[in-house]
């Protein structure tokens, strides 16, 4: 992906090399390792797991450590994709007469307190509503890659900005709110079919944001966000954790779901087409 040379966003709080957000420790061994596998990529409300995972927080220490260039560069690329979506989602907005309210996006590393709970790098990226902020410790990708067999590369990393952003839109549409509230007194199988067409849209999202990008897409881009999705479909994890597929707890949606949604946005560019609690 081109990325050089855009504005820098003021939303953006590089948090890594410092604990000035503190360290919470959470579960490790396999609680840690299962919190990954179900919350990759988490979208709604995730104060609830997060507090229940969340077992205790270290006392800052005051420590800090200078980023590495090959840091200093990821974090750079990470505020040239913001900037992207802020662009972009500022625009569609517009055209639909409504107002984009820009979310952040904190960068940590082990460990972060947000209004949501605390979480620990293990939870892999994701939104916290109650205070519109995306949280990511960029070491998610290196799992992503040797743990569930990504291809890697900059546009995986922009595709999982885009899905978690893609949490903010919905938001702001009050689309979350709504599915919290349909999951009330149902089912735990029917509760997560609705977190399933809640993330997949956020794929939907994702893609739109990409069609509306192409004039900085390069050559395999597409392909390394298809091979993230694939690798974090629900299908693919539990194989991947447990051996065996286990279609009622799906949340995320298949890996085919994930990277047909994808596409759909990536095609048609067209926010309205998103509706993926009617699909069929």
């Amino acid at each position: 992906m081109k990325w050089q040379g855009r504005r820098q966003s003021t939303n953006l709080d590089d948090r890594r090399g410092s604990s000035t957000g503190g360290k919470v420790a959470v579960g490790g061994g396999i609680i840690g390792i299962i919190f990954l596998a179900i919350q990759l990529f988490t979208g709604g409300d995730v104060s609830d797991t997060l507090r229940q995972l969340e077992t205790q927080t270290q006392t800052q220490s005051g420590e800090t450590r200078e980023l590495t260039a090959e840091e200093v560069e990821l974090g750079e690329f990470v505020n040239a994709v913001l900037v992207d979506t802020e662009d972009i989602w500022n625009d569609i907005f517009s055209k639909n007469n409504m107002n984009y309210q820009e979310p952040g996006m904190v960068l940590f590393t082990d460990g972060v307190n947000t209004a949501c709970g605390g979480a620990s790098s293990a939870s892999g990226p994701f939104y916290c509503p109650s205070d519109q902020k995306v949280y990511m410790d960029l070491g998610f990708f290196n799992e992503l890659r040797t743990r569930f067999g990504a291809e890697g590369g900059d546009f995986a990393i922009a595709y999982v900005m885009a899905h978690e952003v893609g949490h903010h839109v919905q938001t702001l549409l009050g689309t979350s709110a709504k599915v919290r509230q349909m999951q009330q007194g149902k089912s735990q199988a029917a509760a997560n079919e609705l977190s399933v067409a809640l993330e997949l849209q956020a794929d939907f999202y994702a893609g739109v944001w990409a069609y509306y990008n192409k004039q900085y897409l390069e050559e395999g881009d597409i392909e390394e966000a298809l091979s993230a999705a694939n690798a974090v479909g629900d299908d693919a994890i539990q194989k991947r954790t447990q051996g065996r597929v286990v279609p009622d707890a799906f949340t995320h949606g298949t890996s085919q779901q994930r990277k047909d949604w994808f596409m759909k946005g990536y095609k048609t560019g067209d926010i309205n087409q998103g509706d993926t609690f009617n699909r069929r």
